[in-house]
């Protein structure tokens, strides 16, 4: 056995530093309030795991009440099913001969896959690699729709209707949907006004999938919503399905989108003050290897102290006062919880989830995609 190795049983005090550590109590909740919110309504609820990137997370989810998972990449749909996972939606575009190889090989094997297209020329691609493997099965399509994004997806109107043609007559391409999703309006501050953009993107959405059934289409599928926006999303007469997935574990910027009042931050970074340099600043072992800084800085989950980067491996706290930071002046040695600004991009940079129930480790679970971006 290595020097190092945390287990089941440990207490938090036995993990080195930078951790990522999970509070159960708190996850498990977000999770029955997500589920309880959301399957009433009927409205299928596909979890993104570029969130967890976890293969053990995407079963807890299912077993709670989801159907299937989504992916954002490819490789981390390959990571998925050879853990087991397969009922999978990988929702970004699949461009390239390198990768339509692999999605071909990783067809053959999981035929639930799910792909999304928002171009001819993609479309083409995927449909003679197909044609030409053999397999004779065609993989479930959907029409990915700009919906206001401005990212990727097909443009609303004789654009969507075109392309759906295109695909429909394809023989390795079977569509059975449209997917539409709002990221621009997850974070926006204020529920009734992220509810009434968010209602417009839905509109643009499920007007269309009317127009393609209504073109002589079989739209089975609309799939659309993040953790700002499902809550909106599942009342909207057409919607088949969302999918959430910062919820589970949270961060700063959908904190203060939604507020804490839905779901808390359960995840954070454990960090250790490594050096003492004023009266009121230290620096902890937690930089920008261990917290990203895409939606703002990290902030440490006692109140009172202020995070800033120092560069790789480094961050500081800075204070006003003791009792601003409640009576506590930070001294070498003393441990912190940092709450992530931003949860996917932070959890991609670490390999291991320390999952505790009152400072007791439960659970240790990989990051199984971690690096997974092709």
């Amino acid at each position: 056995m290595p020097p190092y190795s945390p287990k089941i049983g440990d207490s938090l005090a036995s993990l080195d530093t930078p951790s990522m550590i999970v509070d159960l109590d708190l996850m498990e909740s977000n999770l029955a309030k997500l589920m309880s919110q959301l399957l009433p309504t009927g409205i299928n609820i596909r979890p993104h795991l570029k969130t967890t990137k976890s293969a053990l997370l995407a079963k807890r989810l299912v077993a709670a009440g989801a159907k299937g998972g989504c992916v954002a990449k490819l490789s981390e749909a390959e990571v998925m099913c050879a853990k087991g996972f397969s009922d999978l939606l990988i929702t970004c575009e699949i461009i390239g001969a390198p990768k339509v190889q692999r999605l071909v090989a990783l067809f053959r094997e999981y035929r639930s896959i799910r792909i999304v297209v928002d171009s001819e020329e993609g479309a083409k691609a995927i449909d003679e690699a197909l044609g030409q493997s053999g397999i004779g099965e065609p993989i479930t399509t959907l029409i990915d729709l700009d919906v206001g994004l401005h990212r990727t997806g097909v443009q609303p109107g004789e654009a969507a209707l075109k392309l759906a043609r295109f695909v429909a007559s394809r023989k390795n391409l079977r569509l059975i949907g449209l997917q539409g999703y709002e990221g621009h309006l997850q974070h926006i501050h204020g529920l009734e006004g992220r509810k009434k953009l968010c209602l417009e993107s839905m509109a643009i959405l499920t007007q269309t999938a009317e127009a393609l059934r209504n073109d002589g289409h079989a739209i089975e599928v609309v799939t659309t919503g993040g953790t700002g926006t499902a809550e909106f999303c599942v009342t909207v007469p057409g919607v088949t399905e969302v999918q959430p997935g910062s919820f589970l574990f949270m961060d700063t910027d959908y904190r203060n989108a939604v507020g804490s009042h839905n779901y808390s931050n359960s995840l954070t970074i454990l960090s250790t003050v490594i050096s003492k340099q004023g009266p009121k600043t230290v620096t902890i072992d937690a930089g920008l290897k261990s917290l990203t800084t895409d939606s703002g800085l990290a902030e440490c989950k006692t109140k009172g102290y202020v995070y800033g980067v120092l560069g790789d491996e480094h961050g500081s706290l800075t204070w006003e006062d003791e009792a601003g930071s409640g009576g506590l002046e930070l001294k070498v040695g003393d441990r912190v919880e940092m709450i992530p600004s931003h949860i996917d991009p932070t959890i991609n940079l670490h390999d291991v989830y320390y999952a505790h129930r009152k400072g007791v480790i439960e659970e240790i679970w990989p990051v199984d995609a971690r690096g997974k971006v092709q």
